[in-house]
């Protein structure tokens, strides 16, 4: 969207002591089967007993229905217990939490990016709900992102293009929606904070007649920020009907509506390359300023059991998202003068509008567990903007006049996309014995672009194909370890693929292979739950410049990262939980160019930190339990130089949580404790996103 948005086996560095080795609660409830001739077994586990979920089905890491311990790969997530038990009021909060993963989010991309496992950015961190995914304009996702309405935020790490197909490599986040529920039940939630805050969520399930039920949550917050310019507000509606006629038959319809204005914040310049934690609240921006999101979501979605081993399933669904940005971006601070000097005078539009459907077929049989499906979309883009993105200004450094937006340039619709978006996918689970679990898929993605230009007339076809697979084999040790390795490839685009320019027309996905091993293991007693993983992700045909004529842009660069990562969830004492996670990373450039034929081969990508821990731990004495949250992100860059670092920092909350008695329960939230000022992205090589201050906030829960 953004002129940034575009900028684009030796684990010897493993020996270095872990810093911490606990981890994240994964996720979701399904009922374990039992084997009718065995008889009943009473299990009582030790209360609030800390839990990875090892063996429960889920649909992100593969749409087989395998579970956590059987699947081949590394996956995590969090459930809404969790997230609530922690205040994360946001996916980009909660999801932040999981293993390695980072949030990069800021106002030219929707806020909603995140880099893990040495890859960054929409392009390479996909991002989905209940397995669909909505096609990234011009660098930009805006949805979901409040955490009220889900059961659970998962994460797959590394290349998924086999389940979600272009633009997955680094990992694919999904938020796993609430379902309906014939039982009837209601929630809510309501907050109170500092700067301003209030939140409200409401939710509630039941049945319909004989043969149908319902789920509606609906969810607004607001707050006056931080900072100068700092007021935010949100509110969206979740709706599912749940329709079973017959037993082998099963409808639901959805309808979603969301509204979002975001923190007109830009980031912060820096001073001689550091932060000046004293320009913390300021805001650059202009007071007419202007972030809005609207989205809208509609599907269907049908399955039948034809028969005791075949079921076909057919969801069809309608997204738009309509969105405008009117701001000034670029600031400049003068260390002698202290004044700032503002720039890049932006106005942007963006209308989507994404139509497609998946049909899918699941086979089952004694050893077997497959899919073979069929992915159509069609995806309309505008993109209307005010380049060059002209006008200029100066305003001091404190308490700066704001003063109102103006542009030279006529803001006027620039350029029309129409893609059409193919995919082809098999994959099968093949449990050969009872220790050994094989699993392959594969899948082929199409995309044919065409690009009107509505000014300059340089029209273009461009057809896209990328092969994505994957074969990884699990062993089961013994009922409660697992051990497991895999082979995966994958692809992502070199830009944002329904809004690729006549600049990089010509240019093909690129390819990314990763190989991994770990283990997974549930201790005795109940004690809890750990995994751990080894990986290496090869990344080629990434932009870089001719060296024989370094103005020109080829593909050719290469990357690689390879790390280490620990997970774990454990209750080693009564009344005493801990979930935490560390992770090891080392990634380079192994050949990559800049303008000016500047070889940047050895350094690290940009926003990508080399080790990342979180730690929780939650002691109960009867109806109260305190809870002590740290969080570690390392150093990162902002510049493929390596020249301007963006330093490590750790963050500590706190929750106070009083269960008064079944129904309700209220809590206390303290966040970034020691008031700490830190960067979490950046906004071009001169410019930091910082995060918030500390802040408290008091947090009613209710069920009904």
């Amino acid at each position: 969207m953004h002129r940034f948005i575009h900028r684009a086996t030796d684990l010897r560095f493993i020996r270095t002591p872990l810093a911490a080795a606990l981890a994240s609660a994964l996720a979701f409830h399904a009922p374990v089967r039992a084997e009718a001739t065995l008889p009943a077994v009473e299990v009582k586990a030790r209360q609030d007993a800390a839990t990875l979920h090892l063996d429960e089905p889920g649909t992100t890491g593969s749409r087989t229905g395998v579970t956590a311990r059987e699947l081949p790969a590394s996956i995590e997530g969090i459930d809404s217990t969790t997230i609530r038990e922690r205040g994360d009021h946001t996916v980009m909060e909660a999801i932040t939490r999981a293993t390695g993963v980072t949030g990069v989010g800021a106002g030219g991309n929707g806020s909603m990016s995140f880099s893990t496992r040495g890859f960054s950015g929409t392009n390479s961190v996909g991002l989905a709900e209940d397995g669909v995914r909505l096609s990234t304009g011009a660098g930009t996702q805006t949805y979901p992102a409040d955490s009220w309405g889900y059961e659970r935020i998962e994460v797959l790490r590394g290349p998924a293009s086999v389940v979600y197909g272009s633009g997955t490599v680094g990992a694919t986040i999904n938020a796993v929606r609430k379902a309906p529920s014939r039982d009837t039940s209601a929630e809510a939630l309501l907050g109170i904070g500092t700067d301003g805050t209030g939140r409200v969520g409401l939710g509630g399930s039941g049945a319909l007649g004989e043969n149908a039920s319902f789920r509606i949550d609906a969810y607004g917050h607001t707050t006056d920020g931080q900072r100068d310019l700092g007021n935010a507000n949100g509110s969206k509606v979740m709706s599912t009907l749940h329709l079973q006629p017959r037993s082998d038959l099963r409808i639901e319809l959805l309808a979603d509506y969301s509204k979002q204005k975001p923190e007109r914040y830009w980031g912060t310049p820096l001073d001689k390359g550091r932060i000046d934690s004293s320009l913390r609240k300021e805001n650059y921006n202009v007071s007419d300023s202007i972030i809005a999101y609207e989205d809208k979501r509609l599907r269907a979605r049908v399955e039948w059991q034809a028969n005791d081993w075949l079921s076909l399933r057919n969801e069809a669904y309608y997204f738009e998202a309509n969105r405008h940005w009117k701001n000034v971006e670029q600031y400049s601070l003068d260390s002698t003068t202290r004044t700032v000097d503002r720039s890049d005078y932006l106005e942007i539009k963006h209308h989507l509008e994404q139509t497609g459907n998946r049909l899918e077929a699941g086979i089952r049989s004694a050893q077997h567990r497959a899919v073979v499906g069929w992915e159509v979309a069609t995806v309309s883009f505008r993109h209307t903007n005010n380049a060059p993105y002209g006008g200029a200004s100066t305003v001091a450094a404190r308490n700066p006049v704001h003063g109102v937006w103006g542009s030279p340039d006529p803001t006027l619709p620039k350029f029309d996309t129409r893609s059409h978006l193919n995919a082809l996918y098999a994959e099968d689970a093949w449990q050969f014995s009872e220790k050994w679990l094989l699993m392959a898929g594969i899948r082929h993605d199409s995309a044919k672009v065409s690009r009107d230009e509505l000014v300059s007339g340089t029209d273009f076809d461009k057809t896209l194909h990328g092969n994505a697979w994957r074969l990884g084999l699990t062993h089961h040790l013994t009922p409660a370890t697992s051990v497991y390795a895999q082979a995966s490839a994958g692809h992502d685009p070199v830009t944002s693929i329904i809004t690729m320019n006549l600049r990089n027309r010509d240019f093909s996905l690129t390819k990314g292979r990763q190989v991994e091993t770990g283990i997974k293991q549930s201790l005795d007693k109940g004690l809890g739950e750990w995994t751990a993983a080894i990986f290496r992700i090869d990344k080629d045909d990434i932009i870089t410049r001719d060296p024989l004529k370094p103005a020109l842009s080829v593909q050719g660069g290469s990357q690689h990262s390879q790390g280490f990562e620990l997970s774990a969830a454990l209750t080693p004492w009564k009344n005493w939980r801990f979930e935490g996670n560390y992770t090891r990373l080392q990634a380079r450039y192994d050949e990559l160019m800049e303008a000016g034929g500047v070889d940047r081969a050895g350094n690290r990508p940009t926003d990508v930190p080399e080790q990342v821990a979180n730690l929780w731990a939650h002691y109960r004495i009867g109806p109260v339990q305190a809870s002590l949250g740290g969080r570690y992100v390392g150093k990162r860059y902002a510049d493929n130089a390596n020249t301007v670092a963006l330093p490590s920092y750790a963050v500590a909350d706190a929750v106070l949580t009083w269960k008064h008695d079944n129904r309700t329960t209220l809590r206390l939230l303290g966040r970034n404790l020691t008031d700490k000022v830190y960067a979490t992205t950046s906004y071009g090589s001169q410019q930091l996103v910082l995060g918030q201050g500390r802040s408290f906030e008091v947090v009613a829960e209710v069920k009904f």
